[in-house]
């Protein structure tokens, strides 16, 4: 229940309830097999259907929420010792010691660092509202588990351990989201187990560690970020849902799927390139088209957010904290896999020295990255006014793809650039779209039948084809008319080899243009990027600007909005892919330059860039910058 000011009460009178109006579904809950692999990383205890808190938690709990002058918990140390407390009280055996001095960087934190008057909202007014909160967990998750099939027809929606290569989504409530982080500020979560499933850390501890024993305003701002967060949560709980989902390309040839593509793919595709913008000033997250946008991520969801790391990644999940949710129960991704989270809120502004340091031409991406990361600072609330889907999540789109590593000379490799290529297409792809395909093929009943359908506004005819679905889509069409024009079809088994790609990437293309297939009816979404992989992973941004222009285009994507954060080497991006679009290139073109530029320079046949190599005589000046000073 709720009291007049917004905040939390445990109620035993509505818990009981609560519990008699769900003694139906607690059969169903007993074998819940998505229950049971979150068991092992949840605080709770569960006893026949029901998730419940030890006697001893909700007693220290429920005397925490009476406030300071019922707990005395009134500084940063008590409140270290409340916690320590409860953690003790959970006898959960794979619950790990806390880092060594998260003591310490409590203290610092809520008794040196902030305001007395701060610090006098904190622990009268925050703490009491999360112990709240905790004391409802338990209800909150039997809640999910009862209601999660209802929210989408047929499609498991429920928390649970979302593995390598299980494409899936998760669907949390913001006031689980919100109780769940409350339990990873309390440090609650069972931690021994979660290496062995490749799972980032969740808890809090490393996140004060690090402000002791390392100190830096910029870990001290992050930590502002949070504790922001959870003061707006206590005095206003934000509605609507966050979704996480695992995206995979399949590595196997599957029926109905798009599957890891292979460089001939990208060789033959003949997709048109998409509109291309750049951006010299401002940030991804500042963009207000709703565009998918991208997390320059870490493999382990999150990177070093909950421990000393600041820059691109880590700051997004500072300002939209709901992003740490994900953290509990998606495991690191390999490198056919991506994860998109859909309606995690803005809470915070900041502030960086790059912000003003967009114009200097003379700082490289790494320099600059590092600035960004070290003058991080919080610089009060944000109101986050997007609007909300049907699913009522916010319409902040987010996609986590991890570029390769120590990049170096490697990633002129064909292999590499097949890796990125393919990475940012599992990110950019919405499998849905597809569906388009997946209904027609499907109504043509089986191999050999006829069938025509036509699409009136299109004029689109499918006659008499056999579909196998093999690789991308392996189509042995008889005849497809696409508008006005005709596509023969192949009649041998070696002219479908041969010309798979052409044929899937014209019925891709011309399907996508209509849009009329996707999942989100309302809008066709765009890609807002950056320079990904660059800095700190040592990627190259003329490469990588490429790299992901080629896969948004193939994914179907209306246009890219690009940031360049206004480094050097993109001082010309802009010109070079208005070049490339006045020439009507094809993912296929861009693709097959990419290969041979990427060959000549791991070959050291060349040390110039992308956009010089490619375009000597509108870059020549460049060219002959990069060989002065590369000579020896």
């Amino acid at each position: 229940m709720q009291d007049s000011n917004n905040t939390y009460k445990y109620s035993p009178t509505t818990a009981i309830k609560r519990d008699r109006e769900r003694e139906g579904g607690r059969e169903e809950m007993d074998n819940r097999e998505d229950l049971k692999s979150m068991l092992p990383f949840l605080p709770l205890l569960p006893c026949s259907s029901k998730l419940f808190w030890p006697s001893q938690v909700v007693k220290s709990l429920e005397t925490l929420s009476k406030g300071p002058l019922y707990s005395e918990v009134d500084s940063g140390e008590l409140l270290f010792n409340a916690i320590s407390h409860i953690r003790d009280s959970l006898a959960v055996p794979s619950l790990q010691p806390l880092a060594p001095f998260t003591h310490a960087g409590h203290a610092l934190f809520f008794d040196e660092l902030i305001s007395r008057a701060e610090a006098a909202k904190w622990f009268g007014e925050v703490v009491p509202a999360l112990a709240n909160l905790l004391l409802r967990l338990p209800s909150l998750l039997e809640s999910h588990y009862q209601n999660a099939h209802n929210l989408f027809n047929g499609v498991k929606t429920s928390l649970r351990l979302l593995g390598s290569q299980e494409a899936g989504i998760v669907f949390l409530g913001k006031e689980l989201v919100a109780a769940l982080l409350t339990c990873a500020l309390f440090c609650l979560f069972p931690a021994s187990d979660r290496g062995s499933k490749h799972l980032p850390t969740i808890n809090f501890d490393h996140l004060f560690e690090n402000l002791y024993e390392s100190y830096s305003k910029k870990q001290e701002n992050k930590i502002k970020c949070i504790m922001h967060y959870f003061e707006r949560i206590c005095s206003s709980m934000p509605e609507g849902f966050v979704s996480f989902e695992r995206k995979v390309l399949p590595l196997e040839q599957l029926p109905l799927c798009v599957s890891y593509p292979e460089a001939d793919f990208w060789s033959k595709s003949v997709v048109s390139l998409c509109p291309f913008e750049v951006h010299s000033t401002g940030f991804i997250e500042d963009q207000s088209n709703g565009a998918l946008e991208v997390d320059f991520a870490n493999k382990y969801l999150g990177g070093g957010a909950l421990h000393s790391g600041c820059v691109q990644e880590e700051i997004r999940f500072m300002i939209n904290p709901e992003l740490i949710a994900g953290m509990l129960f998606l495991p690191c991704m390999e490198d056919n896999e991506a994860i998109e989270i859909v309606g995690a809120e803005r809470f915070s502004n900041y502030t960086g020295v790059l912000s003003s340091l967009c114009g200097i031409l003379d700082a490289d991406a790494c320099c600059k990255q590092e600035m960004y990361a070290s003058s991080f600072c919080f610089l009060g609330d944000h109101v986050d006014k997007r609007n909300v889907d049907s699913f009522r999540r916010c319409k902040t789109r987010i996609v986590a793809i991890d570029a390769l590593c120590n990049a170096g000379m490697r990633q002129y490799k064909c292999t590499y650039l097949l890796r990125e290529a393919n990475k940012a297409f599992c990110g950019f792809l919405d499998q849905s779209n597809y569906d388009h395909h997946k209904r027609l093929f499907q109504d043509c009943g089986s191999q050999g039948s006829q069938c025509i359908q036509t699409d009136k506004d299109t004029n689109v005819v499918v006659k008499d084809f056999l579909v196998f679905f093999h690789s991308y889509f392996s189509f042995s069409i008889v005849v497809v008319m696409l508008g006005n024009r005709w596509m023969k079809a192949p009649s041998t088994s070696a002219e479908i080899a041969m010309n798979r790609g052409e044929y899937i990437n014209q019925a891709i293309e011309y399907s996508d243009k209509k849009g009329s297939w996707c999942l989100d009816h309302e809008d066709k979404i765009s890609i807002a990027t950056g320079n990904w992989g660059c800095g700190a992973f040592g990627g190259d941004p003329e490469l990588k600007s490429m790299i992901q222009w080629l896969a948004a285009s193939q994914a179907g994507r209306p246009s890219v909005l690009y940031y360049t954060f206004g480094i050097k080497s993109l001082q010309n991006l802009n010109q070079a892919c208005q070049w490339i679009l006045s020439h009507e290139w094809t993912v296929g073109d861009l693709w097959n330059m990419l290969v041979e530029y990427s060959s000549q320079r791991f070959n050291k046949e060349t040390d110039l860039g992308f956009f010089a190599w490619l375009l000597p005589s509108l870059f020549a000046h460049d060219a002959k910058r990069s060989n002065l000073t590369n000579s020896p």
